[in-house]
């Protein structure tokens, strides 16, 4: 094109009696030439403009500033949705991979709007109990499912189920703790089970210990029910006062006993020690200490900080002892959920609601609580000095939750931990809610989009 014109005007200069000398006029086409090569060498005319990089907190500013967007897409009932299927990141590792993920800190972010549907059916997967299934229950606000947590300084990938498959095959991995642990395990059943079916093989009489097996890939997920993670009696009573009993120098073989076939064990634990509770050490034949009773049993008032920090400190070394020694780890991870905050609006036991919101804490709006804040960091302490003890083959880890977690009272049942939640109510009877534990789907599969990233680390 540029030649083209450039001998169109050297005519015209011809016609118009200024003739440049030939040698000049090729001169000027080797230019010409020139430049068309180095413009086809350097310049991309089909590559489009770079698009901006927003910041972290854009989503907030665009939610305050743009026009309404339309609703959310309800679930469509495709199983093997986008939104369930790998990051191009996840899908280069394999299950024999030992390259570690990118390093990135989860625990500090914002909850920022995501209109794409929920990673399952809440109707539909058995593993959730009756309690978790919020929209079974009749709850029909539906604007806690459409958040996703974005990391401060990173991006936390999507869920992937087939690559947390890939990586449980041939492996065992149990949750261990209070219901908390419970309701993550369940979460967990929901997010592989849109996948790959699971065989429920074993059931208590009231679901706290529960197997499932992934046949297509020998995986095996288990529940033990273990809120001590030591030895405990639940709910004793002795002259009209409730109290746990604790055995701090005992070990809870429920679990403990089955660690030899585990492979990759998550904890959750800690509600239960701020529960009015007396302990013991010498197998029970010595009571050490009371938390909450201490008035009424002639007991010395006990932290439930130094009880838990000591149960914690006392479960991990134990496990090292059974299940690291002698080289037979085989890479094998122990990893420690920190404390998830509950929002009663008033007293747990009184009958008092969830704090009442629909959207998400932003950051900085809700600090985290006194209690709540050393639980999560006894966990953290704890997790990480076990792993520095240097454990053959068994590697501890803290996946901490406790801040995403503090930022979504909308995402408990509340009243709709069953159904017809308001007969109650109508009969005269207080109505009951759940401001601990989270709906599924909810919050809580944010737990294990977590555990997915540290444990391939």
């Amino acid at each position: 094109m540029f030649t083209s014109n450039f001998l169109k005007t050297h005519q015209q200069l011809q016609n118009d009696k200024l003739l440049l000398p030939k040698r000049e006029f090729v001169t000027y086409a080797l230019y010409a030439l020139i430049a068309v090569a180095l413009l086809y060498l350097f310049v991309d005319p089909a590559a489009p403009a770079s698009p901006p990089n927003p910041s972290v907190a854009a989503p907030w500013i665009q939610e305050e500033l743009a026009p309404p967007s339309p609703p959310p897409t309800p679930y469509q009932g495709d199983e093997r949705s986008s939104r369930s299927s790998p990051p191009p990141q996840a899908q280069a590792v394999s299950s024999s991979s030992s390259a570690a993920a990118p390093t990135c800190d989860y625990s500090e972010g914002e909850w920022v709007p995501d209109s794409r549907p929920p990673p399952y059916n809440g109707t539909a997967c058995e593993a959730i109990k009756d309690g978790r299934s919020c929209m079974a229950n009749g709850r029909t606000d539906t604007g806690y499912l459409h958040w996703r947590w974005q990391p401060r300084r990173c991006d936390l990938p999507d869920f992937s189920p087939e690559l947390f498959l890939r990586w449980l095959t041939n492996k065992h991995m149990a949750f261990v703790g209070d219901s908390l642990a419970r309701n993550q395990a369940e979460s967990l059943m929901c997010l592989l089970s849109s996948w790959s079916p699971a065989e429920l093989v074993h059931r208590d009489s009231d679901g706290r210990f529960r197997r499932w097996v992934f046949r297509e890939h020998n995986a095996t997920v288990s529940i033990f029910w273990s809120p001590f993670l030591v030895r405990g009696a639940e709910k004793s009573e002795r002259d009209g006062v409730r109290f746990n009993e604790l055995f701090l120098d005992e070990f809870d073989e429920r679990w403990m006993s089955e660690l030899a076939g585990v492979d990759a064990a998550v904890v959750s634990a800690g509600q239960w020690f701020r529960i009015p509770s007396v302990y013991y050490h010498e197998h029970g034949g010595r009571a050490v200490g009371c938390y909450g009773c201490a008035a009424e049993m002639n007991h010395t008032e006990t932290s439930f900080f130094a009880v838990f920090r000591d149960a914690v400190r006392r479960t991990l070394a134990e496990v090292a002892r059974r299940h690291g020694g002698g080289g037979g780890g085989n890479g094998k991870v122990v990893a420690l959920m920190t404390f998830s905050p509950s929002h009663f609006d008033g007293e747990w036991n009184k009958g008092a609601p969830c704090t009442e919101t629909t959207r998400p804490y932003r950051e900085g709006e809700k600090e985290l609580g006194y209690t709540e804040a050393e639980m999560r960091k006894i966990v953290v302490q704890e997790a990480a000095a076990a792993n520095a003890a240097g454990t053959n083959n068994l590697r501890f880890v803290a996946v901490d939750v406790t801040a995403l977690a503090n930022m979504r009272p909308d995402g408990h049942p509340g009243p709709y931990m069953r159904k017809n939640p308001f007969a109650a109510a109508a009969e005269g009877r207080p109505v009951q809610h759940d401001c601990l534990h989270w709906c599924m789907p909810g919050p809580v599969d944010t737990f294990n989009q977590i555990l997915l990233q540290t444990i391939l680390r």
